[in-house]
């Protein structure tokens, strides 16, 4: 039987089935696991929470004389609010941050556990998505950005976890219901679970694949779907893009060369956010793209996207996304440091470099929204003809 329970009634051997709040008000990545640690009850004494619910037929229960717990009500993973409040950027940079470290040890231990031949537990899952779509609509641009800064030995989990919030966003652009939004997420969360039976010496490989190994790696999507296909819970649009986030609208991906309408709409925002993701990210082989570089080198592609989805995409990250480096007409240089919602061709900007003097500018940033008419984006540059260090720090404060 379900109890929820005040964090000071919590006791040794207790089943610990959920907590009530968000994963910043504790230390701990996931519920479900007998309390037997007297170092873990006084770390959830001393946390945020309030309150948490336990299982009675896993573990202890109260003594009869305090049993004023409430029993039998459905678990809720934090409380509801009417709205999620706007945050400015720096704010939720520095929130995301922490979400960013929480979530890849969160989903390191969740595929970990699906390695080793356990079932996915969808309900942290769903959990994580809730955190992050809630960082998206406190600021769209923030954790997306952080999520493009994996390091190549995280790649693999972190791309999971920068999916999931390039989908949420997606999604939302394109005018989806919360329901469809969450599965969205859940979808982008999950679509790579396959490469778990791939093996580290070929994802992590300093070099281009040889042809073979290519073709091992070809087969995740069907042995994502063999895993997603394990657990009962797992939408049929979540098993969707697993399997088919590497189709091409003219027929020529993989697994099962669909084309054009053959490929749902989920699947068709899967194959972009994966995508965008991959390019834009350090890998053992290769340094990503500028931000800018990718949405570029992606329009001209043609046959792989479907235009509407890719379209909508763009609306969602820019046309030159956060941390892109870009010309001005008056002849500086600056990273961009947010979107303007309302125009995809003037974000905000911090102005840094004079290419006239070729010397650095003392530091300002631009609302190019404000000053129509005054300087505008000519051009985008590819930060590695330029060779400066640590352009992430102008946009994100966040040293190499």
């Amino acid at each position: 039987m379900l109890k929820l329970i005040s964090i000071h009634q919590l006791q040794m051997g207790m089943y610990i089935h959920q907590f009530c709040g968000s994963w910043l008000d504790h230390s701990f990545w996931k519920a479900g696991f007998v309390l037997d640690s007297h170092a873990d009850l006084q770390r959830l004494r001393s946390s945020n929470l309030s309150s948490l619910w336990i299982d009675t037929s896993k573990g202890g229960d109260l003594p009869e004389a305090s049993a004023t717990a409430t029993p039998d009500l459905p678990p809720t993973a934090q409380p509801a609010t009417a709205a999620t409040p706007r945050a400015s950027m720096d704010e939720e940079v520095q929130r995301a941050l922490k979400l960013c470290a929480y979530s890849r040890k969160a989903v390191t231990a969740m595929f970990q556990e699906v390695r080793m031949g356990q079932a996915l537990e969808m309900q942290q899952a769903e959990d994580l998505v809730l955190q992050i779509g809630q960082s998206l609509l406190r600021h769209p641009d923030a954790l997306i950005s952080l999520a493009r800064l994996k390091n190549a030995d995280d790649y693999t989990y972190m791309h999971s976890v920068a999916v999931c919030a390039l989908m949420l966003a997606t999604a939302r652009q394109l005018g989806l219901s919360e329901d469809y939004i969450r599965l969205a997420g859940i979808a982008g969360l999950l679509h790579d679970v396959g490469k778990l039976t791939i093996p580290d010496s070929i994802l992590n490989k300093p070099q281009k694949l040889s042809d073979t190994e290519f073709e091992r790696v070809k087969l995740h999507p069907e042995a994502g779907g063999a895993i997603l296909r394990q657990s009962p819970d797992v939408d049929a649009l979540v098993l969707d893009v697993c399997l088919h986030h590497h189709e091409k609208a003219d027929g020529s991906g993989y697994p099962h060369r669909l084309a054009g309408n053959q490929i749902s709409l989920f699947a068709q925002m899967g194959a972009v956010c994966d995508v965008y993701d991959a390019v834009t990210s350090n890998r053992p082989y290769n340094r990503g793209w500028d931000p800018a570089e990718a949405i570029q080198r992606m329009s001209t592609w043609k046959g792989h996207f479907d235009q509407r989805v890719f379209q909508a995409f763009v609306k969602s990250v820019g046309i030159y996304p956060v941390g892109a480096l870009v010309r001005l007409k008056s002849g500086r240089l600056a990273v961009v440091i947010e979107q303007n919602p309302k125009s995809l061709l003037t974000p905000k900007v911090r102005v840094f470099f004079s290419t006239r003097s070729n010397l650095p500018l003392e530091q300002n940033v631009v609302d190019l929204a404000k000053i129509h008419g005054q300087d505008r984006i000519v051009a985008r540059e590819a930060p590695e003809d330029w060779e400066f260090k640590n352009l992430d720090r102008l946009w994100s404060g966040v040293p190499a």
